[in-house]
């Protein structure tokens, strides 16, 4: 669930600076595991710097500790991604800062390492590049406590600061700020476990440039263990990265059953002109159809809804792909207003008309 309002300010810097809602650190204490959990464990030998890890900002299930974020812009009130990353479209000479909660959910005292990494979108998922890699996202980023010492249950806040270069070029930087526990192993090998809230900055003159993608096809398919599931083709038509989520509604053509929703897998993200698959895997009890589907997927404050008829495959394999018979996209506030004042308008127009009859 997202947080509550309202916010509260800051005072401004030579750029837009955030307003922040501040979230009780008692309550990050208990919340962090649902928002972010630790990362899988990743062997390295001693000294050297951590191996590959996740994606930041994704589930993971060692529990022993977590880092969440603790502000948002207020502009980005309506914006899911807002309340577990980093995203943000700055001018250049900008400055941002954004607080950060780590939590040490074990029950012995943690050492925890907090710093800035490179990442990249490939393949439809958010990485985080090996060890401490860096980039010119890195390099505009710092922390105000690169170590903290937590007690069992504590939390600790830091403070995350981007100072984006007058001379930065304008285009998407993506990265994520990290906290790192490494635990002693047998002989030279340890083992290192970090988790990160991801950052997706854009950086240009002017307002923030436009977002939006298209469902390109779907397909019906079954897995390998004969589940049916539907895989969507995504492609980003904007020039922001997407983090896509949704859910799927289906009844058959020609009967009365409906089944639903169902959950679209997590974790497709894509960046500008890049396309993808979003799957969402259903209930073993369907038969092949022939069924209508409605796909909703989102991300951040773009939807779109697709419908289409299909038929599952008996195998497990693809059947044919589908295009979407329609696009159905919610009114934003500026359009739904649009519709409300032209009718109002119409309706005014016709009260005119039906006085001035009457009096003829």
């Amino acid at each position: 669930m997202s947080p509550q309002w309202p916010w509260r300010g800051r005072t401004p810097e030579p750029s837009p600076t955030p307003l922040r809602k501040v979230i009780g650190l008692q309550r990050l204490a208990a919340a962090v595991v649902v928002f972010l959990a630790v990362a899988q464990p990743a062997a390295a030998a001693a000294g050297a710097a951590a191996a590959p890890a996740p994606s930041p900002g994704e589930s993971r299930t060692a529990g022993r500790f977590g880092i969440q974020l603790l502000e948002a812009p207020v502009n980005r009130r309506d914006d899911p991604r807002a309340y577990r990353h980093i995203v943000d479209h700055l001018p250049p000479g900008s400055v941002i800062r954004r607080q950060v909660g780590v939590a040490n959910k074990s029950s012995e005292p943690l050492s925890v390492e907090v710093y800035p990494g490179a990442a990249a979108i490939h393949d439809g998922q958010f990485v985080g590049k090996t060890g401490r890699a860096h980039d010119e996202l890195t390099e505009w980023t710092t922390v105000d406590h690169s170590t903290l010492k937590l007690p069992p249950g504590a939390t600790a806040p830091v403070t995350v600061t981007i100072r984006v270069p007058r001379n930065a070029v304008s285009g998407e930087r993506y990265g994520a700020v990290w906290a790192q526990v490494a635990s002693k192993g047998k002989g030279t090998i340890k083992t290192v476990h970090r988790v990160g809230v991801r950052v997706y900055l854009s950086i240009g003159p002017g307002g923030e440039p436009p977002s939006g993608f298209t469902i390109d096809k779907i397909t019906p398919g079954r897995t390998d263990k004969g589940l049916p599931q539907i895989k969507a083709q995504i492609r980003n038509t904007g020039r922001r990265a997407l983090d896509m989520s949704g859910s799927l509604t289906m009844n058959e053509v020609k009967g009365p059953l409906r089944a639903g929703p169902f959950a679209a897998r997590m974790g497709t993200a894509l960046a500008p002109g890049q396309t993808a698959p979003v799957i969402v895997v259903l209930d073993e009890r369907l038969d092949n159809g022939p069924w209508k589907v409605r796909l909703s997927l989102t991300s951040g404050r773009i939807k779109k809804t697709a419908t289409a008829d299909v038929t599952f495959p008996t195998a497990s394999l693809w059947g044919l792909a589908v295009i979407p018979d329609a696009y159905q996209e919610p009114l934003g506030l500026g359009a739904a207003a649009a519709v409300i004042l032209t009718v109002l308008a119409s309706a005014a127009l016709g009260y005119r008309r039906i006085r001035k009859h009457r009096r003829t």
